[in-house]
């Protein structure tokens, strides 16, 4: 029976969708965790890779960071007691080495190029290695049609895993709560937010919170097979409404300015937006309008067992990131060469 079925008698949850592929084999049911467990966690330098390497590590679990390179948040990891390995997904060596023992992986993969890849590579090899099950990060935005490339592989990737033996869940996400930081434009003393997602709402979700999800899943995955949940924060807001939430807790005026898709994808190449990265979120922001991204529901307290970070929590927690320009805020500088 599928996890919000099952126990919350209402199917939130996608599973009656895109679900079902199970695999070559029958599974044998297992109930996690013992400290012998190992778990693989890529992307761990990442916003929800790094929380979920610091949950399960203080929880006294076992934990593999796969990284891509070394530098002072990998020096973090292993002061938490992880054991970090320097690999690229791309590699399927580096990766087959990377899943000898797990038990339960989260897999990760950041907006460019290789997705299918990469996938492939991770299935077979920890189809090789026994792996028991993986929790895959994907989106909100992520189906067939899609006309983003990132999110449309999002697709195909889930499909992928889905044939293979390995307990499988699907994490589909809206926005991110760090689009505040990363977002934010710093003039003089007040702030902007130039994005062009008109007046539809979503609930932003802090990365904190999909680890939780992340954790509670790699330690008892299987009621989780074959679902996709689309995660979501405490609050439903339009932007309009989050500059209110963000002016009223730095105490400084901040406003939404809405713009056009092609300005905006203008301002991203400004800001040095890779190819990839800005025709994604270019056609991300047209299924923002179009409410891809919108909705409520409570699987981040169900499954993680907290409720979501409000905006104003997040806003105090990371008050000096407003500070100055987020790394992809669109100023005027990078309007005016829009």
């Amino acid at each position: 029976m599928a996890f919000l079925t099952e126990y919350l008698g209402i199917p939130i949850g996608l599973q009656g969708l895109e679900r079902r592929s199970r695999g070559i084999r029958e599974r044998k049911v297992t109930k996690m965790t013992t400290k012998k467990d190992l778990f693989l966690i890529t992307g761990a330098t990442g916003n929800t890779g790094a929380h979920t390497v610091r949950l399960l590590r203080e929880r006294g679990l076992r934990v593999r960071a796969f990284v891509h390179a070394r530098d002072d948040r990998t020096d973090r990891l292993a002061e938490q007691g992880a054991e970090v390995v320097e690999g690229d997904l791309l590699n399927f060596h580096s990766i087959s080495a990377a899943t000898a023992g797990v038990t339960a992986a989260y897999f990760n993969y950041p907006i460019r190029p290789g997705l299918i890849e990469a996938t492939a590579n991770f299935a077979q090899a920890a189809s090789e290695a026994g792996v028991h099950a993986v929790v895959n990060m994907s989106q909100i935005s992520a189906r067939r049609e899609a006309t983003s490339n990132a999110a449309r592989q999002h697709w195909i990737a889930e499909r992928l895993l889905d044939r293979t033996a390995l307990v499988t869940a699907h994490l589909r996400p809206t926005f991110f709560m760090e689009w505040l930081n990363g977002f934010f434009v710093r003039r003089g003393s007040e702030g902007i937010y130039r994005l062009p997602l008109a007046n539809v709402r979503h609930a932003p979700i802090a990365a904190a919170d999909q680890a939780r999800v992340i954790a509670a899943i790699l330690q008892n995955p299987d009621p989780h097979d074959r679902e996709i949940y689309p995660l979501f924060g405490a609050d439903e807001l339009d932007w309009h409404g989050i500059a209110t939430k963000v002016q009223d807790t730095l105490d400084i005026p901040v406003r939404y300015e809405p713009i056009e898709i092609s300005t905006f994808a203008a301002g991203l190449t400004a800001a040095g937006g890779s190819p990839h990265f800005v025709q994604h979120l270019s056609n991300v922001a047209q299924d923002y309008r179009d409410g891809v991204f919108s909705g409520m529901n409570n699987l981040v307290e169900v499954i993680g067992g907290t409720k979501p970070v409000t905006v104003e929590e997040h806003v105090d927690t990371t008050r000096a990131k407003f500070d100055t320009d987020g790394p992809f805020g669109i100023t005027d500088a990078r309007l005016a060469a829009a």
